[in-house]
Parts: structure tokens; sequence; C-alpha cells
């Protein structure tokens, strides 16, 4: 078993930043980690992804903007978002992903980007 817990959330206006990170209980040395955002009246969607061997996968509307990391050693990954969107304002959602039976969700942390 593997307990995520998101932290970084909050507000900010248009063009600025936030580092979102997703600190695990255990090791995720074999996990691929992502990050997937909901907002309201939509459905979860996925925004990046790392895998263990670190290669990196973006949504199309972040890329250039987004930038996913992890530190291993520390059981942590990072998102960092750049010039930020209203279109971004989501509840953002830390997975760690290793087999069907086992991935396991964070609780979640809101970003809201307004002026």
């Amino acid at each position: 078993q593997v307990q995520l817990v998101e932290s970084g959330g909050g507000l900010v206006q248009p063009g600025g930043s936030l580092r979102l990170s997703c600190a695990a209980s255990g090791s995720i040395f074999s996990f691929n980690m992502g990050w997937y955002r909901q907002a309201p009246g939509k459905e979860r969607e996925l925004v990046a992804t790392i895998s263990s061997g670190s290669s990196t996968l973006y949504a199309d509307s972040v890329k250039g903007r987004f930038t996913i990391s992890r530190d291993t050693p520390k059981n942590t990954v990072y998102l960092q978002m750049n010039s930020l969107k209203p279109e971004d304002t989501a509840v953002y959602y830390c997975n760690a992903y290793y087999s069907a039976l086992r991935k396991y969700w964070g609780q979640g942390t809101q970003v809201t980007v307004s002026s």
C-alpha cells in the first residue's frame, strides 16, 4: 500500500507559476507516476506522466508550460506549472501506477487561476 499526499496548490493569477509536490509513503522506484486534474463538471484528465525510467508524457494543453519530475530517493514527484491559465483551474491528483492491482491516488490539491 502506498499513500500519496499532494501539496502546493493554491490561488494564482494568470501567467503565474505553482509547483505541486506529491510525497509517497513508500518507495516509488518501480512505479510510473502521473498528475491528473479534474475541473468542475468535467472528467478527470491526464496532465503528465513520468515512467520509472523517467520518460515523460504531457497533455497537449500543457506542453511547454508544465514539467513533471521525480526524486526517487525522496519518494516525491513534482509538477512545475508555468504560464498558468484560467482553464488550468482544477483539482490536481497524483497517481502511482505499477499494475492494475497496484495503483494509488492522492486526495487532490486545488489549483485556482484567477485575477
